[in-house]
């Protein structure tokens, strides 16, 4: 097709604003889908997504648009995740459009994620063409909200378009403001061809597909591919478009979003934000940009059951296959036996790699607390990395330890203003400055310690802001701090599962609220079990477990013997998710103990 009727478009939008609804609605005006086939949230395609309503995984789909004025339009759709933690993604699927959808929830008004991925979109040059969405909800205030985007984009309120994308009204508007708003493509067809990798998934019989906007030149299905950051040459199984599933065909020419099924056996071999170019007539230069994800949060996953360590390895196998961003070695500890220690964008991403390990592979599995990777000097000028609090040297080795701090930007009403910046200064966070978008909410700017922002923060955000408040955050630098590891003895012997690095004026009283919550959650033995907290080599908590005198049946007397059995199989089920430490049995829930911690 003419490049001139081609529209590259993205929706941007907060969690929860009615982005993947709107794409519903888009693909049934275009009769991509027919009514028949249609289901809500057609692009989000894991049951995760529909659960949790967030776009996970980035996806495309090309329609076919007969606009008002008689002429024919290809509008290729690129669907990004909503979450901070696949922030990446959004920039590189943002490249690969002219326009963006900014939706605003006529209920909620701009949140801290919209203001982010809009941020990104401005960066990339990209046409924005704001919807207000929800107008029919009774809570809406579409007026107040047109005239948030008013003053944050400096365009008309008249021109916002309103819609209601569960219930159709005006989303036709929408795609003739795509038509007439959002630039064509601008590349040229006789300069060697340039594609670049949004997104990829790895599919069983094709292999690494990889979802691609040709931005220059382009190519046959026939034609010989080189991944530019590795230099690898294959030649396509496949080569087509998403209308929605895939469809093969014969070319792309630029301007054009589409697949490249590559048949790799590794989604690290041909990541989010690579160059694509022909073997026969190479590119000189990348695309910029590109960079390999860095973990930002780490844990330990272990299975409960030892004999399930095999599984569990082609588990995480399998999900770095669909997710590059994953990363895993093999760990052992004192407590947990063999496992494996993971690195994730994120504390978002680390719930769903957990949820998928458990659902899809069925596999019982023990997650440690999350912590940080921290940067060690050592006396003997070395430098050391540390993302798991059991690797950390003796105190006495160290000069400074650094950790990692965030920008952090809270959208919150003005009445709370208070009571968020008490929270921030309980986590060690730093005032920078404020801006009002509207005259009832408040943007702050901050600065915040990684480990304090992973750890129940945004819960707490919203449980002291009745929901109203929303976050984004992205990676400062590092700088030294006051910190120390803090250990857990239980019955004398150190559990290296527990560990956590604090600061040093937190370690007395976090040491006693976890030695208190783990009086309650150890559960009584024979003996007596002493649980014991330190930190620089003192001891600074202790409690006591006090012995078991009770027998699991004394309180089944007579009757039938099923019953006898059935409390005998209750308690069996029960310690299938206890670890043993010594002779002490030790449950899961005092593994995550150290994330519930009261009073942070």
């Amino acid at each position: 097709m003419d490049k001139e009727f081609i529209r590259n478009f993205c929706i941007i939008a907060h969690i929860d604003h009615g982005k993947s609804t709107l794409a519903d609605r888009l693909l049934q005006l275009t009769h991509t889908i027919s009514d028949r086939d249609m289901k809500e949230q057609i692009l989000d395609t894991m049951d995760l997504e529909r659960e949790k309503g967030v776009t996970i995984k980035a996806s495309a789909v090309r329609m076919n648009y007969l606009a008002d004025d008689g002429l024919n339009y290809e509008l290729n759709l690129i669907d990004t995740p909503g979450h901070v933690d696949f922030n990446y993604e959004v920039s590189r699927a943002l490249l690969a459009c002219e326009g963006a959808l900014l939706v605003v929830d006529a209920s909620q008004g701009i949140e801290a994620q919209t203001l982010a991925n809009l941020y990104l979109a401005l960066e990339s040059d990209l046409v924005i063409l704001p919807v207000i969405n929800k107008i029919d909800l009774p809570s809406a205030r579409p007026d107040e909200v047109a005239e948030e985007i008013s003053n944050l984009l400096g365009v008309s309120k008249e021109s916002i378009i309103k819609i209601s994308a569960k219930s159709g009204i005006n989303v036709d508007m929408v795609l003739e403001a795509v038509v007439k708003t959002i630039p064509p493509p601008k590349g040229k067809s006789d300069l060697p061809m340039r594609a670049l990798v949004f997104d990829s998934h790895y599919d069983s019989y094709k292999g690494v597909v990889a979802y691609i906007r040709v931005m220059e030149g382009e190519m046959d299905a026939t034609d010989y591919i080189r991944i530019m950051s590795n230099g690898l040459d294959v030649r396509p199984v496949e080569v087509g478009v998403f209308s929605p599933d895939m469809r093969a065909i014969g070319k792309l020419v630029d301007g054009e979003v589409g697949y490249i099924a590559t048949g790799l056996k590794s989604v690290g071999e041909c990541r989010v934000g690579d160059t694509i170019t022909l073997t026969k007539r190479p590119a000189t230069e990348a695309l910029p940009g590109y960079h390999h994800p860095k973990p930002m949060v780490f844990a330990g996953i272990y299975p409960v059951d030892g004999e399930d360590y095999p599984d569990l390895r082609d588990a995480l196998d399998k999900l770095q296959l669909n997710d590059a961003a994953l990363d895993f070695v093999p760990e052992t500890s004192q407590a947990l036996n063999f496992g494996f220690r993971c690195g994730f964008l994120g504390l978002f991403h680390m719930e769903i790699i957990q949820e998928r390990i458990e659902r899809e592979y069925e596999l019982d599995i023990v997650v440690t607390a999350p912590s940080v990777e921290y940067e060690v000097e050592l006396k003997n000028a070395v430098l050391l990395r540390i993302d798991s609090p059991a690797l950390l040297p003796d105190e006495g080795d160290i000069v400074e330890i650094r950790e990692p701090w965030m920008n952090l930007q809270i959208i919150t009403p003005t009445e709370y203003y208070g009571t968020v910046m008490e929270l921030v200064r309980k986590r060690r966070g730093v005032y920078i400055d404020q801006d009002y978008p509207s005259s009832n909410r408040v943007q702050l700017n901050l600065e915040i310690p990684l480990s304090e922002l992973i750890v129940n923060f945004f819960d707490d955000l919203k449980s002291r802001t009745r929901g109203y408040a929303s976050m984004d955050y992205s990676f400062s630098n590092y700088r030294p701090e006051s910190l120390a590891k803090l250990e857990v003895l239980v019955g004398g012997e150190p559990v290296d599962a527990l560990a956590t690095i604090v600061h040093k004026e937190n370690a007395y009283h976090k040491g006693q609220a976890l030695v208190t919550k783990l009086k309650e959650l150890i559960p009584r033995q024979l003996f007596d079990v002493a649980i014991q907290a330190s930190s620089s080599g003192r001891i600074i908590s202790r409690a006591n477990v006090k012995a078991l005198r009770k027998d699991v049946l004394a309180k089944c007397y007579g009757g039938d013997i099923t019953r006898k059995k059935k409390l005998l199989e209750k308690q069996k089920r029960g310690k299938r998710r206890m670890k043993m430490v010594g002779n002490v049995e030790i449950p899961q829930e005092a593994f995550m103990a150290v994330l519930r911690l009261e009073g942070d």
